[in-house]
Order: structure tokens, then C-alpha cells, then sequence
């Protein structure tokens, strides 16, 4: 932890080091975040609902699906972008360090840019939350704080898993995106919209079922279900076939010959 610190200082330091890139682009990437946002507003104004979710309900979900992805762009790109690492021979250094090879990785690339995205979550999350009826107690504020920690969990399961088939194949730019990008699209509406082969996938293979729609309907009190409340807990599974795989990849690897 100590290392990923340090570490976090270093890239800091680097990114403040051109001042105007980085407002540059925390600006573009803050202003882009939002046609998500007005898209769904856009949605709305001719419907009233879709499958009996209201706007802000939708809204909810937008902001914790967003809120994991961005904090995964911000804090794991070293993993996000892996492909790059194996490329150009980094990972190859990084095998020869007596550190933790997964915390080499993390550590070797951060993006505070990708900060703006985590606050326009953060946005979205208080404007749908203040416009939602929602009765509170405490079993529904640890299933709200459940479903942001799943959703951190389950994008960085499936950046690790990525990175773990980047050693077959050495890049996987397309697969990633259909996974990563495509996933958040996806599943920042909540799963119960789509036809029920679809849910069934993305609660069983991909679990984000797990972190926008089950805990949802108990926390809008669509469902009195309380499994529905604590099933984000059981995303956490979702690490271990991620790690399992990202292990058996560097077994498994013998360098690029960069």
C-alpha cells in the first residue's frame, strides 16, 4: 500500500507538471461525461418510464455504474491498458522487481484526469437521490453502499480479466471495449429492462445484475426481497476467477521479444 502511495504522488506530480493539458482535459473529458447524461434526459421526454423505471430511478443507476468504471480509469489504467505494458517490454522489467507483480502494474499507470468523471458521477448520484422518494434505514443504506463498492469490484474484475487474455493474444483493444465501455453502456440502465436472456447473462457470466438491478429493486422498494439488498456481496466471487486467470497469464508468459 506504501508503493501504490508513493506512487500515486509520483504520477501526480507528473500530471500537474503541464497544467494546462491537464485542465484541458479534465474539462473535455467532465463536458463529454454529460451527452451521457442529457442523452437519457433526452429518452425521458418522451417517455415517462421504461419498464417502470422513472428518470431518476435510471439516473441512480447511470451514476453507480459510472462512479465504478471512472474510479477504475483513474486508479487501475495500469491494467486497462496492459496490452501497452506487454508491447513495448515494461512488463518484462516489471516480472524483475521484487515487488508484487499485480501492484507493479496498478502502480505503473494513473490517470487524475479520468478524477472528473468520478465527480460527475458524485453529480448525478445527488440530483437523482434528492428527486427519489426513497425510505430509508439502514438496511438500504448498506445496500446503496454495497452496490458503489460491487460496481468498483466487478469493472475491475473484467479490466484483470482483459489484461489476463492480452497474454494469448497481445492486444485485445476490441474485446476490452466490447467488455469495458460496451458493459457501461449496458449497464447503466437498470438489467431488468432487457430481455430475460440478457439478464440472465449479465447476472451469471457478467454479474452486473448484482449491482444495478436486484439491490435496486430493494432499494426503491419495488422488492421487500432482503437477499435483493446484499447480493452485491456475492460479486466479490467474480475476483477470484479474475485473479486465477490473471496468475495462470504469467505463468503462461514467455515476453513479446520487444
Amino acid at each position: 500500500m506504501k508503493l501504490y502511495i508513493e506512487s500515486l504522488k509520483m504520477h501526480f506530480k507528473s500530471t500537474i507538471e503541464y497544467k494546462t493539458s491537464f485542465i484541458l482535459g479534465f474539462l473535455s473529458q467532465f463536458l463529454v461525461f454529460f451527452t451521457y447524461y442529457f442523452i437519457i434526459l433526452a429518452l425521458f421526454s418522451k417517455f415517462s418510464n421504461i419498464k417502470g423505471f422513472t428518470v431518476y430511478e435510471v439516473l441512480l443507476t447511470f451514476s453507480i455504474i459510472n462512479f465504478g468504471y471512472s474510479t477504475n480509469e483513474f486508479l487501475a489504467r495500469g491494467i486497462d491498458t496492459f496490452d501497452n505494458l506487454i508491447i513495448d517490454g515494461s512488463f518484462d522489467r516489471i516480472l524483475l522487481r521484487p515487488r508484487n507483480i499485480l501492484l507493479s502494474v496498478l502502480c505503473s499507470n494513473i490517470n487524475f484526469v479520468k478524477i472528473s468523471r468520478i465527480l460527475q458521477s458524485i453529480i448525478v448520484f445527488i440530483i437523482a437521490i434528492s428527486n427519489l422518494d426513497i425510505d430509508w434505514n439502514i438496511t438500504r443504506i448498506i445496500c446503496l453502499v454495497l452496490m458503489f463498492i460491487s460496481s468498483i469490484i466487478v469493472f475491475f474484475s473484467i479490466f484483470l480479466l482483459m489484461a489476463s487474455y492480452c497474454f494469448l493474444t497481445v492486444q485485445a483493444l476490441e474485446v476490452r471495449n466490447i467488455f469495458t465501455d460496451g458493459g457501461k453502456n449496458i449497464a447503466k440502465y437498470p438489467m431488468g429492462i432487457y430481455k430475460k436472456g440478457v439478464l440472465l447473462f449479465f447476472t451469471y457470466i457478467i454479474p452486473f445484475a448484482l449491482v444495478n438491478y436486484y439491490p435496486l429493486l430493494y432499494l426503491l422498494g419495488k422488492s421487500n426481497n432482503i437477499f435483493y439488498a446484499y447480493s452485491p456481496i456475492i460479486v466479490l466471487l467474480y475476483l477470484i476467477p479474475a485473479f486465477l486467470s490473471f496468475k495462470w497469464g504469467i505463468k503462461k508468459y514467455t515476453s513479446t521479444g520487444s
